[in-house]
C-alpha cells in the first residue's frame, strides 16, 4: 500500500530535519548545521550567516566566520546551480564528484566557448597558481594565461556591461572539481586559493548519495524538482531517480496526490512514531536564498495565493528573504544596517495573531543577535525590489 502524504506533515518533517522546528544546541558544529541544509547559499556572506544563525542556539556571525577562516570546516566555493554555497569542507568529495556529473551545456556564444581541452587546462591552472595561496581574479587571471595561452585571456565573455577574459565562464567548474575556492577578502578584493587535496568519490557513488541526502532533508521529491534544486536535466535527474528505485534505494510516495520519492523506509513522517505534527506552527524569518525556500517543493503550496506573485520573482524562490507562518510564506522582509543597529521592515501578507506577532518580536531580535547588531522591527510595505 502506498504512503500517503500530506503537505503539513512534510512541512513539519522538513522544518524539524533543517533546524527550524527546534534550533541546534550551541554544541553541534556550524558545518554540521550546514551539511543538513545541503549547503548554505552565500552569494552574500551575510544571507548565509543568517541561515546558519536562525537554526543554530546561539551562533553568531562570528561563529560562522570562525568555520570559515579559522578552522576551515566550511568552505566558500561554488555549489548546486555553480552558485556560490558554503559547504563542510569534510564533504567536498562528495560535491566535487556529484556537480561535475551534472550534464551542462554552455551559455556563450560559439566564438566565446572553450573546448573540453581548454577546460581542463583552465581548472588545472587555476588549481596549480591557488596552491597554498590567496590571490585576486586580476592576479589569478595572469597565472591562468601564463600557464595556458593567450587564447585564456582573451576579452570575449560579456559580463556586467563589460568583457572578462575567456577563461572565466569555467570559473564554477574549477570550483567543483576542488581546485579553487575563496579565500578571506583583501581589503574589498575578493581572494581565491585552494582547499584541502582530496580524493572525490566515484561519481555514480556521489550523485546517488546527493539524491539521498535530498530526500531526507526536502523529501518527498520528484526528479523534477531534484532537477530545479541542482539546475540539472530533467531527463537526467530523471534517469537516476529509476536506477535508484530499481536498485531499492528509494521509494515511492503519494504526496498530495503527486508521485514522490523518500528514501527507502524513510517514510516516518509526523503523525507516525511519536513525531510532532504541530512542528510546523510558528513564525520563522528566512534570508535571502535560504535553503529551505529553495529546495521545498511544491512551490504552490509553501507560497500560497498572494505569495507566489509577492515573494517570488518571476516563479523563481530567494530573492526576498521570506516571513513564514505556520509553514508556508505570509509575507516578505528587509533589513537595513546602520552601524550597531538594523532595522527589520517585515511585510506579512495575512493577518498575524497576537501570538505570531509576539513570535516575530522574538524571530527579529534572533536577527540582530546573529548579525551582532541591535534590531528594531518595523512592520509596513517592504519597498525595495528583489534581491535588494
Amino acid at each position: 500500500m502506498t504512503v500517503r502524504i500530506t503537505w503539513a506533515e512534510a512541512s513539519a518533517r522538513r522544518l524539524e530535519r533543517q533546524f527550524l522546528a527546534t534550533s541546534a544546541k550551541p554544541r553541534v558544529p556550524v558545518a554540521d548545521v550546514v551539511a543538513t541544509m545541503l549547503g548554505a547559499h552565500a552569494q552574500v556572506l551575510s544571507a548565509a550567516e543568517l541561515s546558519v544563525g536562525v537554526r543554530t542556539e546561539g551562533a553568531t556571525r562570528s561563529h560562522v566566520r570562525e568555520a570559515l577562516w579559522e578552522d576551515r570546516s566550511l568552505v566558500k566555493t561554488h555549489g548546486p546551480r555553480g552558485t556560490v554555497h558554503l559547504l563542510p569542507t569534510a564533504e567536498l568529495p562528495l560535491w566535487c564528484a556529484a556537480l561535475p556529473a551534472v550534464p551542462a551545456g554552455s551559455v556563450f556564444a560559439p566564438d566565446v566557448r572553450v573546448t573540453e581541452e581548454q577546460a581542463g587546462q583552465i581548472v588545472a591552472a587555476i588549481g596549480d597558481a591557488l596552491d597554498g595561496v590567496c590571490l585576486t581574479v586580476d592576479e589569478l587571471s595572469e597565472e591562468v594565461v601564463a600557464r595556458t595561452g593567450a587564447w585564456a585571456g582573451d576579452l570575449v565573455m560579456p559580463a556586467f556591461q563589460t568583457l572578462w577574459p575567456r577563461w572565466r565562464q569555467v570559473l564554477h567548474r574549477a570550483g567543483w572539481s576542488g581546485a579553487l575556492c575563496f579565500g578571506p577578502n583583501r581589503g574589498r578584493k575578493v581572494t581565491y586559493t585552494r582547499p584541502p587535496h582530496f580524493d572525490p568519490l566515484p561519481a555514480d557513488d556521489a550523485v546517488r548519495t546527493l539524491v539521498r541526502r535530498y530526500l531526507h532533508a526536502y523529501g518527498p521529491g520528484t526528479p523534477a524538482w531534484f532537477a530545479k534544486w541542482m539546475a540539472a536535466p530533467g531527463g537526467w535527474s530523471s534517469a537516476v531517480f529509476g536506477r535508484m528505485a530499481e536498485a531499492g534505494e528509494i521509494e515511492e510516495v503519494d504526496f498530495e496526490g503527486t508521485a514522490a520519492w523518500v528514501a527507502a523506509g524513510d517514510t516516518e513522517f509526523p503523525g507516525d512514531g511519536g513525531l510532532d505534527r504541530d512542528g510546523v506552527r510558528g513564525v520563522r524569518l528566512l534570508p535571502y536564498f535560504d535553503a529551505y525556500g529553495i529546495a521545498a517543493q511544491p512551490r504552490e503550496l509553501l507560497f500560497p495565493g498572494v505569495a507566489y506573485r509577492r515573494a517570488l520573482a518571476g516563479g523563481q524562490a530567494g530573492n526576498f528573504p521570506l516571513l513564514l507562518v505556520d509553514g508556508v510564506v505570509a509575507g516578505v522582509w528587509h533589513q537595513r544596517r546602520r552601524g550597531r543597529r538594523t532595522t527589520v521592515t517585515v511585510e506579512p501578507l495575512r493577518r498575524l495573531t497576537a501570538r505570531h506577532e509576539r513570535e516575530l518580536g522574538e524571530r527579529v531580535q534572533r536577527v540582530g543577535e546573529v548579525l551582532e547588531a541591535e534590531a528594531e522591527l518595523v512592520v509596513g510595505e517592504v519597498t525595495v525590489g528583489p534581491h535588494a
